[in-house]
């Protein structure tokens, strides 16, 4: 457990750090979606990267023991305290890789930390989606974020895991009975909190920090970022991410359309990749999690 926050020792986040740092192998934070903890959302990728990097896995704050007493819920906050948590482990220079929510915090840190991070993966992580195709896609759903992302009961898990798996569907055709448990084991702890979350990055305008913005076909700094997750984004008013990137899209996403890959590519204009996951759906750890990690591994070696 590390406390990144110094000022008043209110905000604690876990880590799950190696035991000895190779310095012949890249470091790599990989950051968790919304759901459960790292440890359960990535126990099919933990171990397989962990043999060819040096892997740090943070729980986000309100996900597994990560909490914090701070009123602050932005995705900024996020990826703030992942970095000094990387700083206070004395890890100065890293890649980092980050699915569906933890995309946007994935982009955010490497928005703040141009010196430090030297290669990022988008996975699943709709980071370009307009607040028109956001309408559009939950009135398809017909249920609202909160009910899915922060499930209360079977039919509301049942829904989540319908638009997450494509393959991996074992989890679908679980009894009701299972589910409840598994929302009371995994998913209801801190459930105020996560709203909280949701609930800024539904409403909120734009984030208050100076940012390099793209507007057309010119480049300005304007006081303003907005991105949420599948919520409140102005497509022509985004951060430019200047460093190699690699974006993996399952091309059966029923969350976030793989078209919203390729509207990322372009955005980053020829510094971005995408390998598309056949067969394959949104939670990709799950459905296709070979396949991301050898993805993930080639990019991170330069193979």
């Amino acid at each position: 457990m590390i406390s990144p926050d110094d000022d008043d020792n209110k905000t604690v986040m876990q880590f799950w750090v190696p035991t000895t740092i190779n310095p012949h192998k890249p470091n790599l934070i990989l950051i968790h979606g919304f759901g459960g903890s790292s440890r359960w959302q990535f126990f099919c990728q933990i171990w397989h990267l962990s043999r060819k990097v040096n892997l740090f896995v943070p729980d986000l704050l309100f996900f597994g023991d990560s909490y914090s007493g701070r009123s602050d819920r932005s995705d900024v906050f996020q990826a703030k305290c992942v970095v000094q948590g990387m700083k206070k482990l004395g890890v100065n220079r890293f890649s980092v890789a980050g699915i569906s929510y933890g995309g946007y915090v994935t982009y955010k840190i490497a928005e703040m930390c141009p010196k430090e991070v030297e290669k990022v993966v988008i996975v699943s992580s709709g980071i370009c989606y307009t607040e028109e195709q956001k309408t559009e896609h939950l009135n398809k759903i017909g249920r609202s974020p909160l009910e899915l992302l922060v499930p209360e009961n079977p039919e509301d898990l049942r829904c989540l895991l319908n638009l997450c798996l494509h393959r991996f569907d074992l989890l679908q055709r679980l009894p009701d009975f299972i589910l409840r448990e598994a929302i009371e084991a995994v998913l209801k702890e801190n459930r105020k909190e996560k709203c909280e979350i949701l609930d800024y990055l539904l409403n909120r305008e734009a984030d208050s920090k100076p940012g390099i913005l793209i507007q057309r076909e010119y480049i300005v700094v304007l006081k303003c970022v907005a991105f949420s997750i599948m919520l409140r984004f102005d497509s022509l008013l985004m951060y430019v991410c200047m460093k190699e990137t690699l974006i993996i899209w399952g091309d059966k996403d029923r969350m976030f359309p793989i078209k919203q890959a390729y509207e990322l590519q372009r955005h980053l204009e020829g510094r971005a990749k995408v390998q598309v996951m056949k067969d394959a759906g949104h939670a990709l750890n799950f459905d296709s999690p070979l396949a991301m990690n050898n993805s993930i591994i080639s990019f991170l070696q330069n193979q």
